[in-house]
C-alpha cells in the first residue's frame, strides 16, 4: 500500500505542532509538500519538520501533479475559497472546521466535489478519536439507559486583537472556533438533528466577536445545553446523562497524545462516584487516527470520516444559533 502524498496549505499553528508531525507517523498518510506566501516561511516549516517540498504560493502547491490530498488549515473565510481551488486541481480536501462560515457557503463545495470526483471533510479529530467511539457505543447499548441531557463547557482566554479568533470578518468568535464541537459530537453521539435551537450571545466591545455564547439545541431524544467562551479560564467538559446513569468525558477535545483518557460511567447511586466506574482509553494522537482514517478512504474508496454532508448540517445549526442570538428566539436549523 503507497501511503497517501499530502500537502499543507500554510503554516498555521495548529498544522506546524499538531496536524503535520502527527500525520507524519501514519500507516496510510505523508506529508510531501508545505506552501506559504512567504517562501521563506514554507521553507523554514518544511526545514523544521522533515517536509521534501516548500512552495512560495498555495496555486504551486495544488499544481504539483506528485500531492493527491491537501490539508487546509488556513482561516476559516479561506476554507471554502482554497477547498474548491483544491478541489478543482483534483486534490482531495481535509479541511479545518468549521469548514466554512456559513451552511449556504458549505454548500458551495458540493458541485466542485462531485465535478472532480474528490473527497471533502471536516477535520473534527474528536470523531475518529477511540474515546469518542466508545462513549458512543456504551450509550447505545444502554449503558446510562435511554440518553436525555448532554451538557458541554468549552472556553480559553484570548484577547490578542491580531489572532484570527478575534477577526469578524475572518470568522472569529468562541461559537465557530469551539462551539462547533459540542454542536457535532451532539450530533454524532445521538445520531439525530436538533428541531429547533435557541442561544444567548455576548459580543466583545471591540472585537464584536462572539466572547460568551450559551446555546440549548432541542432535540428528539432531549437537550444539549452548551457554553463557549474565548475571555474565560482554560476549560472543557462533556456530560451525558441518562435516566440511569452517566458518562463523563474527562478531557473531551484536546485529547492528549502522551498519557491515556479515561471515560468515566456512574450509575448514579449517590453524588461521592460510589457507583463509577472508569474506562481507561489507550494513548493515541487524534490526528494521526484522523489523516489515516482520511487516507484509508481515499485508498479503499470509503467514506471519509466525516464529509461534506455532514458538515453542512453541522453548520446549518451554528447558522440557527447565530439567527437565534440576533431574534431572541428559537429558530430551526435550515440544510
Amino acid at each position: 500500500m503507497q501511503k497517501v502524498r499530502w500537502g499543507v496549505l500554510g503554516v498555521a499553528s495548529i498544522a506546524t505542532r499538531k496536524v503535520v508531525p502527527a500525520m507524519q507517523h501514519g500507516e496510510w498518510s505523508t506529508i510531501s509538500a508545505i506552501a506559504s506566501r512567504d517562501l521563506a516561511k514554507a521553507e523554514a516549516a518544511a526545514k523544521s519538520l522533515g517536509i521534501a517540498k516548500a512552495y512560495g504560493s498555495y496555486d504551486e502547491l495544488l499544481a504539483d501533479p506528485e500531492i493527491e490530498a491537501i490539508y487546509n488549515p488556513l482561516p476559516n473565510h479561506l476554507h471554502v475559497p482554497w477547498s474548491i481551488k483544491a478541489a478543482e486541481a483534483r486534490k482531495h480536501v481535509l479541511c479545518e472546521k468549521p469548514l466554512s462560515m456559513t451552511a449556504d457557503e458549505a454548500k458551495s463545495l458540493i458541485a466542485p466535489r462531485d465535478r472532480a470526483g474528490v473527497k471533502i471533510g471536516e477535520a473534527f479529530m474528536v470523531r475518529t478519536h477511540p474515546q469518542w467511539l466508545r462513549t458512543r457505543a456504551l450509550i447505545r447499548e444502554g449503558r446510562i439507559g435511554e440518553l436525555r441531557s448532554i451538557l458541554c463547557h468549552f472556553s480559553y482566554f484570548n484577547r490578542d486583537p491580531k489572532n484570527p479568533r478575534n477577526v469578524l470578518e475572518w470568522g472569529g468568535g468562541a461559537l465557530l472556533d469551539i462551539g462547533c464541537y459540542p454542536v457535532n459530537i451532539s450530533r454524532f453521539i445521538s445520531g439525530e438533528e436538533p428541531k429547533r435551537v435557541c442561544a444567548l450571545i455576548e459580543r466583545d466591545p471591540e472585537f464584536k466577536t462572539d466572547r460568551l455564547t450559551s446555546a440549548i439545541l432541542d432535540f428528539p431524544f432531549g437537550q444539549c445545553v452548551f457554553t463557549c467562551g474565548t475571555q474565560l479560564n482554560y476549560f472543557q467538559t462533556m456530560i451525558f446523562v441518562g435516566m440511569k446513569g452517566r458518562i463523563n468525558v474527562e478531557i473531551p477535545f484536546n485529547a492528549p497524545n502522551d498519557r491515556p483518557c479515561r471515560v468515566t460511567i456512574d450509575d448514579g447511586r449517590d453524588l461521592f462516584g460510589g457507583g463509577a466506574t472508569v474506562e481507561t482509553i489507550p494513548k493515541c494522537d487524534q490526528y494521526t487516527v484522523q489523516g489515516d482514517a482520511f487516507s484509508r478512504a481515499i485508498r479503499e474508496g470509503g467514506e471519509v470520516p466525516v464529509p461534506l454532508e455532514d458538515a453542512i448540517r453541522n453548520m446549518a445549526v451554528i447558522d440557527a444559533l447565530v439567527r437565534s442570538g440576533a431574534s431572541g428566539q428559537w429558530e430551526q436549523p435550515r440544510v
